[in-house]
């Protein structure tokens, strides 16, 4: 796997998660990014990295090769993006390193109550 972008592991078959990847893709206008749809058989992991692992969390792989997961990631694709530099700085912080790894995890535990809703939702529009 080439290290000359961040790579963004995601789960193109949560419609939550595909929206934020759009989100992310429109924005990297130096593209920077390289997005891996870990939902496909033929999805390019890595070793260390299982699919059933890379379905439960959000995991991306640096341009210096680190594996990173949850809001470490997510850090490192803010830090990738105009207009989300300071967030990405901000989240750096120790206790908010810490704060938006915990608001994670509680965000995991209802994904699967927020996918029903989104869908719910999406329909009736």
């Amino acid at each position: 796997m080439p290290h000359g972008k961040t790579v963004v592991f995601y789960d193109g078959s949560c419609p939550l998660c595909q929206a934020e990847v759009d989100l992310y893709r429109h924005q990297d206008r130096a593209d920077a990014l390289r997005f891996c749809d870990v939902s496909l058989p033929a999805a390019d992991l890595l070793p260390g990295l299982d699919r059933d692992q890379a379905m439960k969390r959000f995991h991306v792989l640096s341009t210096g090769g680190q594996l990173l997961s949850g809001a470490a990631a997510f850090l490192e694709v803010w830090r990738n993006l105009p207009g989300w530099s300071m967030a990405a700085r901000l989240g750096r912080l120790p206790w908010m390193t810490s704060l938006l790894e915990r608001a994670y995890c509680r965000f995991l535990r209802l994904r699967p109550t927020l996918v029903r809703l989104f869908i719910f939702f999406r329909r009736r529009a």
